[in-house]
């Protein structure tokens, strides 16, 4: 849902493009760990959370500045499935 101005809250998981501020050329998920109370310009905030891999895994800690009206919020991206090599029948013990 995109195009909100409400605040993000803690462990919540949004996906930044272009929309939340121009520096998310590819864009990215976080999950995020709370929202900083930094000055900032009206309708813009700092976001610190937790960059996230495209297993959901988190890969790096990260202070952005993001305008509020650009945030989409999602569920954790899905990780993808693991391919296992078939399994090999057993020898039978006599």
């Amino acid at each position: 849902m995109g195009g909100s101005a409400r605040k993000p809250c803690a462990g919540e998981v949004l996906h930044l493009t272009r929309a939340a501020s121009v520096q998310f050329i590819r864009p990215i998920f976080v999950r995020v760990i709370h929202v900083l109370d930094w000055p900032t310009y009206d309708r813009w905030l700092w976001i610190d959370g937790y960059q996230l891999a495209a297993n959901g895994d988190a890969v790096a800690r990260r202070s952005l500045f993001v305008m509020s009206a650009g945030l989409i919020w999602t569920d954790a991206p899905v990780p993808r499935p693991v391919a296992h090599p078939p399994a090999r029948p057993r020898s039978e013990v006599r």
